[in-house]
């Protein structure tokens, strides 16, 4: 799940297809735009402090910089598509600034994302769902706070540095902000301390790892933060109520 902060940053025409299964992902934000098609099942999905409930063929459109998180609900099937705004430039330029009042349109059929494979194609399905958001939601201008400004930095800051002694502490000397007002103002944005963010965050990444890589988990653990083995089973296992092994046999 490594992808999710950097794509998009490139600046350039970039389109990444992604499937997850039964998954769930803590808080985050990209320069990229992201879709979240549910193919089967239900998924739980908040956008900058908005809950959502997806069902089979609804799509969550988020925008560049929009914080979000998704949580999987029972069994879910789903596909992202991360694309950079450089693809629909000319809906990039008229929308930029705004945000949909609604992120979310059902489809009377969930589209077939292994036919799109030329960038025609991808511009073609981009812009049709472009539409249809258009005509199904009204476009608020984007409000900019201190407080958000600052938890973007806090997140982006974990994604750069959770495979490191990533702690709040340092977070604050970096940001020259009170360690003490950076842990109110954290579980005031997301409902949990930054701990548990962090460690939602580095077994949400080893999820990723253990379904789409070769690595032993003994790698995935080091990689994803833990210098203790029997601490990263614990914690997986905990928000996951299974081992790492039974996760990356499972289907």
């Amino acid at each position: 799940m490594a992808f999710f902060e950097h794509h998009g940053v490139e600046k350039k025409e970039s389109f990444h297809i992604f499937k997850l299964l039964t998954q769930t992902f803590p808080l985050h934000f990209h320069r990229a735009y992201e879709l979240i098609v549910v193919n089967e099942g239900e998924l739980l999905v908040n956008i900058d402090q908005k809950k959502y409930t997806l069902n089979k063929n609804d799509i969550a459109f988020i925008f560049n910089n929009q914080i979000h998180e998704l949580k999987a609900k029972d069994h879910s099937d789903i596909s992202i598509v991360i694309f950079s705004p450089e693809l629909i430039g000319r809906f990039f330029m008229n929308y930029k600034g705004y945000v949909p009042e609604n992120n979310v349109i059902h489809l009377s059929k969930a589209p077939n994302l292994d036919e799109i494979d030329s960038i025609y194609r991808q511009k073609s399905f981009l812009y049709d769902i472009c539409g249809r958001l258009i005509d199904n939601t009204e476009f608020l201008p984007v409000e900019h706070s201190t407080k958000t400004e600052v938890l973007h930095k806090i997140l982006l800051y974990v994604d750069r540095n959770y495979s490191d002694d990533c702690t709040l502490k340092v977070i604050a000397k970096q940001l020259q902000y009170d360690y003490a007002y950076l842990s109110k103002l954290f579980i005031h944005m997301t409902n949990m301390s930054f701990t548990e963010y962090l460690n939602h965050y580095r077994i949400s990444q080893a999820c990723y790892l253990l379904k789409n890589s070769q690595q032993s988990i003994s790698e995935i653990a080091i990689n994803c933060g833990y210098n203790n083995l029997r601490s990263f089973n614990r914690n997986f296992k905990k928000m996951t109520s299974q081992s790492p092994r039974s996760f990356r046999e499972i289907t």
